[in-house]
């Protein structure tokens, strides 16, 4: 009775509907976890490198030549490094234009930031909703399968003149793994979207603050006499 009534047994013998509605559920937990890992991967290392180079950019490290240093490597730069990159370039670019007053050579370096800020926050929530939908819809699917099992369950019960516990029971437990199944898929992917949401809306916060700050320090060197090395970045650029 133990081996007929294991796990194994009853989803082997479940009805073709109920085995389709597992193996979608397995489907969904397998991708579920392989986007809690990554995204895990992925927000942790913009968090730290945000930190790291805030670091560098409080040292009191001259800004153009930050600049110069992020330039050079420009194509693997990524988060702040980025926001810095764009808001500075544009800033050095449009500094010594006399037909821009200052107010306008700040806004458009306000806008190229705003421009990699927004990509950078969209591929930090990138399959974030793919992990929403499984932790939304996983409880329904495995209650659909617990559903039909349990139609069948009595169909099959009802054709019988006397049943009995042990007729209706394997039925019933089989139905019951979908709707287990499906907590299982939806219970990690909601707790890692809620928490992996709130980390993002940190790192997103960082970033702006970030351009609040920058744009203020661009404020003051705009109204200072221009200086060379400023010079020799909008050259770079």
């Amino acid at each position: 009775m133990q081996a007929e009534m294991s796990i194994t047994a009853l989803i082997l013998e479940a009805s073709f509907v109920v085995q389709l509605v597992m193996l979608m559920l397995l489907a969904f937990s397998v991708a579920g976890w392989m986007m809690i890992f990554q995204r895990r991967k992925v927000i942790q290392k913009a968090s730290q490198d945000a930190i790291a180079f805030e670091d560098r950019f409080w040292s009191g490290v001259d800004l153009a030549r930050l600049y110069q240093e992020i330039s050079a490597r420009a194509q693997n730069a990524n988060g702040m490094e980025k926001l810095f990159y764009a808001g500075f370039k544009e800033f050095a670019r449009l500094r010594n234009n006399t037909a821009l007053t200052q107010p306008q050579v700040l806004e458009a370096s306000y806008r190229a930031m705003r421009v990699v800020h927004s990509r950078e926050v969209d591929g930090l929530e990138s399959n974030l909703s793919l992990l929403a939908t499984i932790g939304s819809i996983s409880p329904y699917v495995g209650l659909f399968g617990t559903v039909w099992g349990i139609m069948n369950a009595f169909i099959g019960l009802g054709a019988v003149q006397q049943a009995t516990l042990a007729m209706v029971a394997p039925g019933i437990a089989e139905a019951l793994i979908a709707t287990a199944m499906g907590l299982f898929a939806a219970i990690p992917a909601v707790i890692a979207y809620n928490r992996f949401a709130h980390r993002v809306e940190k790192v997103d916060n960082q970033y702006l603050n970030f351009m609040d700050e920058l744009l203020a320090i661009l404020q003051r060197q705009g109204s200072a006499p221009t200086k060379p090395a400023a010079a020799k970045a909008g050259e770079a650029s």
